[in-house]
């Protein structure tokens, strides 16, 4: 008698958790295997940053971070991610309301911020290069310092780079969709443009670390 009562309470939890949250339980297939890819990468991006850390604390010299490196630019770099995140977030509500005008903008300003971020990587990777920040030599105002520096600071920012890269093909093949009009139908139409906004606000939640991590510390 007990446990058919305790089956009967279960069930009325989840009842009332499907009640207060219309998405509870409904996680396509889609979402699972992004959240998956998200976890996965995650890791990969932990393991990254554990290494650069190991490397760093057991140096005996390393270069000051904010010496070195551009951070007045790459902190308006990760202020223009922040704002594509949020352009993002105003995309996935315009699919989620069929409005298909609204869509096509955000997800236009979102691709925009990938590429102004991208464009301001690209010249400051040129910038320490001229500089004198190589893999495997790396030298500064002409005098060398720890080789280390510059390859893990390439290997870390360089791989987020390519996500951030990927993101932007992705959002862009998205884009064509939205201008169709595919994603702004009703029902599920609109779970595309939710996958990839889970994919970009990874992306950005990942800099803020990295750049926590590579620039500030």
């Amino acid at each position: 008698m007990s446990t058919v009562h305790a089956a009967t309470e279960s069930h009325g939890d989840h009842s009332d958790l499907a009640a207060e949250d219309p998405h509870f339980g409904k996680a396509t297939g889609g979402k699972i295997a992004m959240w998956m890819f998200i976890a996965q990468d995650g890791m990969s991006f932990g393991g990254l940053l554990f290494a650069y850390g190991i490397l760093r604390a057991t140096a005996q010299e390393w270069p000051v971070p904010a010496e070195v490196l551009g951070i007045n630019l790459t902190a308006f770099a990760t202020f223009l991610l922040i704002c594509s995140s949020l352009t993002m977030v105003f995309a996935v509500l315009a699919a989620q309301e069929k409005n298909k005008a609204s869509l096509v903008k955000w997800l236009g300003l979102t691709i925009l911020g990938g590429i102004g971020f991208l464009g301001i990587q690209v010249y400051e990777y040129q910038h320490l290069v001229h500089n004198g920040v190589g893999f495997v030599n790396s030298s500064f105002e002409g005098e060398a310092i720890n080789s280390l520096f510059g390859t893990t600071f390439y290997a870390v920012t360089g791989f987020h780079g390519l996500h951030v890269l990927s993101g932007v093909i992705y959002l862009i093949c998205i884009f064509k969709g939205a201008v169709q009009g595919k994603y702004t139908q009703g029902g599920d139409s609109a779970s595309p443009v939710e996958l990839v906004g889970l994919f970009w606000h990874f992306v950005d939640l990942v800099w803020i670390l990295v750049f926590t991590f590579i620039y500030l510390l």
